[in-house]
């Protein structure tokens, strides 16, 4: 199960992690992003062990959001080594965000 990431634990679930991670901001309103929301939870099983793949609540955790400058949702970013190294602005398939994945192992 994706991990829920928020202003408080974002430092060390993220910036901290020794894997890459994959975070969706997201919101509970937002139709694109419950349409991408399966796939997310699907690469979270997947990817066990090799990556985080977390989710941030962009309703619950603003100060998130508006450090790396998320204006639409969802927005998918992706970290190495602490590192904003990729990022992805909508609704894409599965295969889309597991190849930028794939790139960072």
């Amino acid at each position: 199960m994706a991990i829920a990431i928020t202003d408080s634990n974002f430092e060390e679930m993220v910036l901290k992690s020794d894997k890459p991670v994959l975070l969706d901001f997201w919101a509970e309103w937002c139709a694109p992003c419950r349409m991408i929301a399966p796939f997310v939870e699907q690469l979270s099983q997947e990817y066990e062990g090799k990556a985080v793949v977390g989710k941030v609540d962009v309703d619950s955790n603003p100060q998130i959001a508006g450090k790396y400058g998320i204006r639409n949702i969802p927005t998918i970013l992706f970290f190495k080594n602490g590192n904003m190294v990729d990022k992805q602005v909508g609704a894409v398939p599965k295969n889309t965000l597991a190849a930028k994945l794939d790139a960072l192992l």
